[in-house]
């Protein structure tokens, strides 16, 4: 390994270890933000992610939705399972196959989807105002990075 490629994955290691970190440190504010105002107490991060699926995505099978989530099938039963009973989710006769069932998210749970959403778009948009104007160009062309990177 000569030493530009040596230099090379040095500096790829301290950027992933930074994006860790930031991302991480991120999320977890951006979480915090919803449990600050109480919305619906006691929701997994999880249950809301499989819930925000399907109020973005329509109706979905629990495998696909186990699928979609990068859970395994008996995780995301039961979080349907809780979703259900907190009357978020609502499961129905699959059109064609009798074996299965469609979820989807409730009025209820689409309100819990939007109220999350606003709450951290909004302190998300408090922080982004404290940035330069270069700053926000680099956030908007690492976003496409950033979104891929999360689908890999």
């Amino acid at each position: 390994m000569n030493m530009t490629t040596s230099h090379h994955a040095r500096s790829d290691a301290g950027l992933a270890t930074a994006l860790r970190i930031s991302v991480s440190r991120l999320a977890r504010r951006l979480r915090a933000e919803r449990y600050s105002e109480g919305l619906e107490p006691g929701l997994s991060d999880t249950q809301l992610a499989a819930l925000a699926t399907l109020d973005r995505l329509g109706q979905m099978t629990p495998g696909e939705l186990a699928d979609h989530e990068k859970v395994q099938p008996p995780s995301m039963t039961r979080v349907i399972a809780a979703l259900e009973e907190r009357g978020l989710v609502r499961r129905t006769p699959h059109a064609t196959d009798g074996r299965q069932v469609v979820l989807t998210a409730t009025a209820q749970g689409q309100a819990v989807v939007e109220q999350t959403r606003q709450l951290r778009e909004a302190w998300l948009a408090l922080q982004l105002q404290e940035l330069t104007q270069q700053e926000l160009a680099t956030l908007r062309a690492a976003a496409p990075i950033l979104e891929k990177l999360s689908q890999s």
